[in-house]
């Protein structure tokens, strides 16, 4: 025996049209920044795994041999630092969180404008039990 959802003897489904007419840009703003945070966490520790897992590898001192032979000179490669990598990592989350933050916030606002004119977005949600 075999259940069908879609047989004439289920209860009918009800649903419900629904317009999102208003967008708060204090709970986007928040709402953007905890994720910016989340994405700039994510980041940072897969830039720590990556340089661990290269530098395991072997690959940095290949980098510097190859350097060391074309240059000429013993000088190391001081870019190649996990210091220096993980920095430039925190550098860019940083922006990413405020551009996030930002942009997300204007998104919200703008909508908020242009519902007048377009009427918002129309959700269709149903109960189907």
């Amino acid at each position: 025996m075999t259940i069908d959802d879609t047989s004439d003897s289920a209860a009918p489904v009800r649903q419900a049209r629904l317009h999102l007419t208003r967008i708060d840009p204090w709970s986007v703003a928040k709402g953007a920044f905890m994720l910016g945070v989340t994405l700039a966490g994510v980041t940072i520790v897969a830039t720590i795994a990556l340089w661990l897992m290269l530098s395991a590898a072997g690959v940095f001192e290949a980098i510097t041999g190859i350097f060391k032979d074309v240059s000429g000179s013993s000088s190391g490669v001081s870019f190649l630092s996990l210091g220096r990598l993980v920095g430039l990592s925190m550098v860019v989350s940083a922006a990413e969180i405020v551009l996030l933050s930002v942009l997300s916030t204007l998104f919200a606002v703008l909508y908020n404008l242009s519902v007048g004119f377009t009427g918002g977005v129309e959700v269709t949600l149903t109960d189907r039990s």
